[in-house]
């Protein structure tokens, strides 16, 4: 009887949390379908905020320019964040430690110290728009990188890149064969984790941007005055119906790929 009421209330408790960890996001869902602008008058079924949404100029641009950043400073974050993890994991063991708590200091600091530097720092040497925004996410992107690679690094063989370079392959070539696919699933681990923090970060960009630039983050905080339009619910219901179909193919196509791999294996 105890162990049953200790399994009951460990679910109660699990499901009160993912209750209110998504309780939100499906009250967001929901008013992307609703037919009012008001947010607690339910006034029937539409999809019209849906079709507004790309006939929405400044939301497209914000979108495109998110995503653009996005992309650009998680891969430029991602190739110097591999090269940094390898450089930090050959030192010395002080200097390896000196290395990782400079690393670990910028996911630690507070944004908006971080942003409030680098714009301070970025007005004596260039002007404030696209370009500092995405210095600014390579920056704050790059140690996101080095912590997901770092353990793939530390499960490396290195056997493989000697034996490799004693049948005659030359460093560049043993890098690419060798090094690199022991290290890609931390280094794509590493390149979605860079990309989520920039689509999410709003006080960096806000203090690094600049006028005319404009991210999803910083137009949203510029309506909360004016009411936010119900067309960015729609766009925030098709991000996280994107997320939530990225992951489930992620997390089956694996368990799949295992289940063909042990059914070949009985079949043989």
């Amino acid at each position: 009887m105890v162990e049953k009421l200790k399994g009951f209330l460990c679910r109660f408790y699990i499901g009160l949390i993912i209750l209110f960890l998504y309780a939100p996001i499906l009250v967001l869902v929901a008013l992307s379908f609703n037919n009012s602008r008001s947010r607690v008058t339910w006034g029937g079924f539409t999809l019209q905020w849906y079709g507004k949404l790309f006939s929405n100029g400044q939301i497209m641009e914000a979108l495109v320019t998110t995503l653009v950043l996005a992309t650009v400073s998680a891969l430029i974050a991602t190739v110097i964040g591999v090269l940094g993890a390898l450089g930090i994991h050959a030192m010395r063991q002080k200097n390896y430690q000196i290395m990782m708590i400079c690393t670990n200091i910028p996911l630690l600091n507070a944004d908006i110290v971080t942003g409030i530097a680098l714009m301070l720092w970025f007005v004596h040497f260039i002007p404030l728009g696209f370009g500092s925004v995405l210095l600014a996410h390579i920056t704050f992107n790059i140690p996101y990188v080095i912590l997901s690679v770092m353990p793939k690094i530390r499960q490396m063989n290195v056997s493989l890149y000697e034996a490799a370079r004693d049948l005659g392959a030359n460093a560049v070539y043993a890098f690419f064969k060798v090094i690199l696919p022991q290290l890609a699933s931390g280094i794509v681990a590493g390149f979605f984790m860079a990309f989520t923090m920039s689509m999410d970060d709003f006080v960096i960009t806000y203090f690094t941007k600049g006028a005319g630039v404009n991210t999803l983050s910083t137009m949203i905080y510029g309506e909360i005055r004016k009411g936010i339009k119900p067309e960015m619910y729609a766009l925030s219901t098709m991000i996280f119906v994107f997320v939530f179909v990225v992951l489930l193919a992620a997390n089956y196509w694996p368990a799949k790929k295992v289940e063909i791999q042990k059914t070949a294996g009985y079949e043989a």
